[in-house]
């Protein structure tokens, strides 16, 4: 059946709107978030200021799962982390994730948080690299990098993170030795709005249910989202 010219113009202007709603809009973490020992540090950074791959960097996205405003909900499948807010939406960020043999799955609460924290590395993360120091302190070069936020279970610490990273250009990506690592800017955003005892929940593998999964973002597909 043929379309009239103002058939024709309605579905146009239709297809418009629908894909005006399906725009997400990215946003950088406010510079506002920075403490002067921040802008100090960030200026010495020595690794490369990459630009993170548009599909993660932060968003403000309608959110569809059930967990309490102020929750923070890792999709490690997707390489997304989202910060739960009211009314169905979520601040969206980027991370790299371990390995999934290395990776940390469930349910904890932040049981510390440190502004440019020491690293100290386990045990086991000795025995797979050789020729660690017993201790890194912080600063723009210390791989924990501007925050750290440390995942507990009851009072255990899960010796799992959410922290920081100088190596910017593997958000998303799956090569940590099983930490959440964000941007440097995104981590203290992050810092920000969270508190201790701030539930954290990481899904476990293959159960992502991100809106937007990395890949077909990564392949320019859309996702909703509001500044």
């Amino acid at each position: 059946m043929a379309l009239n010219g103002t058939k024709l113009g309605l579905l146009a202007l239709a297809g418009l709107l629908l894909s005006g709603c399906m725009q997400t809009t990215y946003q950088a973490a406010p510079e506002a978030n920075l403490k002067p020992n921040d802008k100090a540090q960030l200026a010495k950074a020595r690794y490369a200021k990459v630009s993170v791959p548009e599909p993660f960097r932060r968003a403000i996205v309608d959110y569809h799962r059930k967990e309490a405003p102020g929750t923070i909900v890792v999709d490690s499948d997707n390489h997304f982390l989202y910060y739960v807010l009211d009314n169905g939406k979520a601040l969206r960020y980027g991370v790299t994730v371990g390995e999934e043999a290395l990776a940390f799955s469930g349910i904890a609460r932040v049981g510390n948080m440190a502004e440019w924290p020491k690293w100290t590395p386990t045990a086991d993360i000795h025995k797979r690299i050789e020729g660690l120091p017993s201790s890194v302190p912080g600063g723009i070069d210390n791989p924990l990098g501007a925050r750290a936020l440390y995942l507990y279970q009851g009072n255990k610490d899960t010796l799992f993170r959410i922290h920081g990273t100088n190596q910017p250009e593997y958000i998303g990506a799956s090569i940590s030795s099983g930490c959440i690592r964000m941007t440097n800017e995104d981590v203290i955003d992050l810092y920000n709005r969270v508190k201790m005892g701030t539930i954290v929940v990481v899904l476990d593998p293959k159960q992502g249910d991100s809106p937007m999964n990395s890949k077909m973002a990564l392949q320019g597909g859309s996702g909703t989202a509001t500044q």
